[in-house]
C-alpha cells in the first residue's frame, strides 16, 4: 500500500491511499490544520460485512453507565483482550500495520500499547470540553459505527480554538458522525474538543475510540487566573433580616436547631426562606431586559451566564446586599456554628459557656434577629483572638440549556474549608432530569458525597473541606419546552455565594 498527495495548495489535503498492484482505491484521507491537526479516513475498513459485524459484537457487550461532570454516556469495558473475531481484528489491524505507518508518517515511535474502547452515546448523553491530556497519550482516535446521521441528532465532534494562555474559545468545526469513518488528532496542549449533546432520541451513537500510546508533547506552564475577589461584609443591621427574611428562620431556638442538624451533617436546606412576597418580586424582575449577562468560561472549566451587578433592578440588588450584609454573617454563624462574625463564640469559648449560667440567661434574652449571645467582654475577648476576618464572594447566575461547572486541577490545588449558599429562583417546573443541580464529590474520586437540586427559595448551605470539590451538572435537551413544535428554553437563576472564617 502507498499514499500520494494530490494538493498541497488548500488547507485541506487529501491523501489517496491505493494498492500498488491493483490501483484499487481504499480511503481518502482529509487532513486540516485548523483549529489543530485532525484527520478524516472515510471507508476506513474496506468490507462492508466487516463492519456490520462488528457493529453486532459491539452492541452485544455489556455496557456501563458512565456520569460525572464531564460526561454522560455508556462505555464497554477495555477491548484489549477481547476474542470475537471482528473486534480482535480490527484491534490487530489498528495496533499494528496502521499503528506503524502513523508512526513512519508523525516520525514518533508509537508504543504497542493497547488502549481502546466502545462507547455508546445516546438521547442527553454528552462529552464536555477537554483536550485528552494524560501522560503516554499521543493520538486519538474515534471509529464512527452510527446509523445515518445529521448535524441535528446532535453528537458532532466539535474543535475549539484557544487563546495565548492555551484556554479554548469557541467552537470553529463540528464533525457529524458518519459509518466507518475514522478521526485522529494528535494529543496536544490545544486539542480542545467535545462531543455535543445527541439530541435524537432514536438513534445510537457507536463509537470505537483509543489512544495510540508515544512520548507525550512538551506542554506550556498551565495559565491560572487571578484568584476570585473577596470582601468583608456589608455594614447592614438587622432591620434588612427582619424585611427579607421568613420569621421562622429568625427565631433563636430554630437557630439553634438547624444548627444542630447541621453540625451532624455539614449541609441543610431551609425551605421559603425569604418572605413570599420578597421572593416573588425578585424572581420576576430576574426576567428584565436591563439586567445584562456575560457567558462565563473557558468552556473546559465552566459554561454559564453572570450577571454584572450594576445593571440590577433594585429588588435584585437589595437581596443582593442581604446576602453580603454583617447581619447576614453573623445569621449564618448562627445556623452553621461557623466563625463568620466577630459576636459568634470561637471554639475555645464554647465549653466555657456551657457552665456560665449567665450566659445561658443572656442567650435566652438574645433578639430574635439573631443578636450575640456573648457579654460585650466575652465579645470583646474573642475580638481579640480574631485571626482572619471572615469574607464573601458571590455571583448571581443564569442557567440555560448548555450551562455546566467542571472540575480542574486549579479548583483541586486551591480548595479551602468554605460554607457554599446557593439560593435558586427556578420554578416548579424545573426537573432534576434536567441537569443544574450541584454535585459534591471528593478530590479525585467519582463518588457523589451530596447532591443538591434547585429547588425555588430554598437555601442550601453546604460547609466542605479541602478535599471537597463541586460541581453544577450539564443542563440538558430535557429542559427546553416543547410548544407546538417550537422549542422554548427553560432557565433559572441562582445566587451563589462562598463564605470564609
Amino acid at each position: 500500500m502507498s499514499f500520494y498527495m494530490i494538493d498541497f495548495s488548500e488547507k485541506i489535503i487529501e491523501i489517496l491511499f491505493r494498492d500498488n498492484i491493483t490501483g484499487r482505491r481504499y480511503f481518502y484521507l482529509e487532513l486540516d490544520c485548523h483549529p489543530f491537526p485532525h484527520c478524516i479516513i472515510k471507508n476506513f475498513l474496506g468490507s462492508k460485512t466487516f463492519v456490520e459485524n462488528l457493529q453486532r459484537e459491539l452492541m452485544e457487550l455489556n455496557f456501563h453507565e458512565k456520569s460525572n461532570d464531564l460526561y454522560k454516556f455508556k462505555q464497554s469495558d477495555d477491548l484489549k483482550k477481547r476474542t470475537e473475531p471482528h473486534i480482535s481484528g480490527l484491534r490487530a489491524a489498528l495496533f499494528g500495520r496502521f499503528r506503524s505507518w502513523l508512526g513512519e508518517v508523525l516520525q514518533v515511535e508509537l508504543e504497542p500499547v493497547v488502549d481502546i474502547s466502545c462507547a455508546r452515546y445516546e438521547y442527553t448523553d454528552v462529552l464536555l470540553c477537554h483536550d485528552d491530556e494524560l501522560e503516554g497519550r499521543r493520538v486519538a482516535f474515534i471509529l464512527y459505527l452510527v446509523p445515518p446521521w445529521q448535524s441535528s441528532d446532535g453528537g458532532t465532534l466539535d474543535l475549539y480554538t484557544t487563546d495565548s494562555n492555551f484556554h479554548p474559545q469557541s467552537i470553529v468545526k463540528s464533525l457529524v458522525p458518519s459509518l466507518n469513518t475514522l478521526v485522529l488528532f494528535e494529543v496536544s496542549p490545544v486539542s480542545f474538543h467535545q462531543v455535543s449533546e445527541v439530541l435524537t432520541r432514536d438513534k445510537c451513537r457507536l463509537s470505537l475510540s483509543g489512544w495510540f500510546h508515544g512520548p507525550s508533547l512538551e506542554r506550556p506552564p498551565r495559565h491560572r487566573g487571578p484568584p476570585v475577589p473577596r470582601s468583608p461584609h456589608l455594614p447592614r443591621d438587622e432591620t434588612l433580616l427582619l424585611e427579607w427574611v421568613n420569621p421562622v428562620y429568625l427565631d433563636i431556638a430554630y437557630q439553634e436547631q438547624i444548627q444542630e442538624e447541621f453540625e451532624d451533617s455539614s449541609e441543610i436546606q431551609l425551605k421559603d426562606f425569604l418572605k413570599e412576597e420578597k421572593f416573588k418580586e425578585v424572581k420576576e424582575a430576574l426576567r428584565l431586559t436591563q439586567i445584562q449577562w456575560t457567558k462565563r468560561g473557558p468552556p473546559n472549566k465552566r459554561c454559564y451566564d453572570a450577571a454584572s451587578l450594576n445593571t440590577l433592578p433594585q429588588c435584585v440588588s437589595a437581596c443582593w446586599e442581604l446576602l453580603c450584609s454583617e447581619a447576614f454573617f453573623l445569621l449564618l454563624s448562627n445556623f452553621t456554628g461557623l466563625r463568620l462574625h466577630y459576636l459568634c463564640p470561637a471554639d475555645d469559648d464554647d465549653d466555657d459557656d456551657d457552665d456560665d449560667e449567665n450566659k445561658d440567661e443572656e442567650k435566652k434574652d438574645a433578639e430574635a434577629t439573631g443578636s450575640s449571645t456573648k457579654s460585650p467582654s466575652s465579645a470583646n475577648a474573642s475580638r481579640e483572638k480574631e485571626l482572619s476576618t471572615p469574607v464573601c464572594c458571590g455571583e448571581l447566575r443564569r442557567w440555560s440549556h448548555g450551562g455546566y461547572t467542571l472540575l480542574h486541577d486549579a479548583e483541586a490545588s486551591r480548595a479551602e474549608y468554605a460554607l457554599d449558599l446557593v439560593l435558586p429562583f427556578c420554578g416548579a417546573d424545573w426537573q432534576s432530569e434536567f441537569g443544574g443541580f450541584t454535585c459534591y464529590v471528593a478530590n479525585e474520586e467519582d463518588e457523589e458525597l451530596l447532591t443538591v437540586y434547585p429547588e425555588d427559595n430554598s437555601l442550601a448551605l453546604v460547609y466542605r473541606d479541602k478535599e471537597t470539590l463541586k460541581f453544577v451538572k450539564h443542563v440538558n435537551h430535557e429542559s427546553l419546552s416543547d410548544s407546538d413544535n417550537s422549542f422554548t428554553c427553560r432557565e433559572f437563576y441562582d445566587f451563589s455565594f462562598v463564605y470564609y472564617e
